[in-house]
């Protein structure tokens, strides 16, 4: 069956479909039940597993468990919803269906698509045959976030390489996330000294927020990281610790660079799912098109979206998701009433910058990378505050609040900002 065909009738029909069952989804369907119990909403995600991706970095760096992050999928469920344990190949937003892998069409009067992004291990050669052994770890996947921490403990000098492809990325604060807390790690241990630590950044800055950089800039001095801009990994020959680098002169001479490494972190290049990308849903990109600040579809107006599947220019992390829970669940039940569509996302993110343990640069900005701090204080100086955040209180946030729906009220202050 094709994007735009399908069944006469559909085998199932719910007022409101959720495609995917991630922090977005699942978020979603608790809120929109608190408002309103009576609504009739279908989650459809194939995983049994739900995981809480920001704790990877602090698994990575031996501060967290695993099974710390993870949940059983079937648990996080809100009461009142149907979870249709199924994966979608296609859209059909003329008739207002979707149809899963085992052929079954699933029709709606709103649709919020919010199935994240897929991780393009492939477009790097050599990588999936490798992950996970021969020092190639990484924190993006489950199945190798713990060998990240084996590495780490297991290197006692060399070289170790950390990569960040092109963006957009999710949490693109991430790659330099691991390079900072291995560095204070060898730095304790005393083996800092005789470790090369190479930062390989496919882009030309550090981090997109300018307001940000001077901390992290410090960080990478106070480390000795060689910091590399336009370097972006392409082949992994795991057996040989060799990882070959497309590198892009200041004249845009491009030449390949193979280097040997002791430990390799790769972060890999992600897009939108394949099948949001093949869909009508999507820009010329592959992204899900959407209003940057309404969430409603651009040309579909009965779809939403969130998480990190948007084009929006928003960072792809969390704390975005977080922030677009209530105006989608506004703007949705405004469009089933008839009303006009109040709820406006500014671009909120935030990305908890760990630059060494016990030390946690704050970022918070909105669209156009304007800074939005929540609290009082420098969040551009790190601090233990912004740690004790992270480790201890985001977790439960997470957990016990925003998947069960609840309001979290958190105002970010950009007036506070004057320099």
């Amino acid at each position: 069956m094709t994007q735009t065909q399908a069944s006469t009738t559909p085998d199932l029909h719910f007022t409101i479909v959720i495609v995917g069952g991630g922090s977005a989804g699942i978020a979603l369907a608790a809120r929109l039940l608190r408002v309103r119990p009576t609504l009739d909403i279908a989650i459809i995600d194939p995983a049994t597993t739900h995981a809480y991706q920001p704790g990877w970095t602090l698994v990575g760096a031996g501060v967290m468990k695993l099974r710390d992050t993870l949940d059983q999928e079937g648990g996080l469920i809100p009461a009142g919803s149907k979870w249709l344990r199924a994966a979608v190949t296609s859209f059909q937003p003329e008739a207002n269906t979707v149809t899963l892998d085992d052929g079954r069409t699933v029709a709606y009067n709103r649709l919020i698509v919010c199935p994240g992004l897929q991780l393009d291990w492939d477009k790097i050669k050599g990588l999936r045959e490798t992950l996970g052994r021969n020092g190639v770890c990484s924190n993006y996947s489950r199945e190798t976030v713990e060998y990240t921490w084996t590495c780490i403990q297991s290197l006692a000098g060399g070289t170790a390489l950390f990569t960040q492809p092109p963006v957009p990325i999710k949490c693109a604060g991430a790659p330099q996330k691991i390079a900072y807390l291995a560095s204070d790690y060898w730095r304790k241990k005393g083996t800092l000294s005789r470790t090369s630590v190479d930062f390989c950044v496919a882009g030309d800055v550090l981090f997109g927020t300018a307001y940000y950089r001077p901390p992290l800039h410090d960080a990478i001095d106070y480390y000795g990281i060689n910091l590399r801009y336009k370097t972006n990994l392409i082949a992994v020959d795991g057996p040989a610790r060799k990882a070959t680098f497309s590198v892009t002169a200041p004249d845009g001479t491009v030449t390949e660079e193979v280097r040997s490494f002791d430990m390799l972190h790769v972060t890999p290049p992600q897009s939108a799912p394949d099948f949001v990308k093949q869909s009508p849903l999507a820009d010329a990109t592959g992204w899900l098109d959407v209003n940057p600040a309404t969430l409603q579809h651009s040309r579909f107006p009965f779809i939403f979206g969130a998480g990190d599947v948007m084009n929006t220019s928003n960072s792809k992390t969390l704390a975005a998701a977080r922030a677009q829970v209530p105006i989608v669940c506004a703007n949705i039940l405004a469009s089933l009433d008839g009303k006009p569509l109040n709820g406006h996302y500014d671009g909120y993110g935030a990305c908890p910058l760990t630059v060494g343990y016990g030390r946690i640069v704050l970022a918070e900005f909105l669209y156009g990378g304007k800074p939005a701090p929540s609290f009082p204080y420098d969040q551009r100086k790190p601090s233990r505050f912004a740690w004790f955040l992270k480790t201890k209180v985001f977790p439960r946030v997470y957990w016990d609040m925003m998947l069960k729906g609840r309001d979290i009220e958190l105002p970010h202050h950009p007036n506070w900002i004057t320099d």
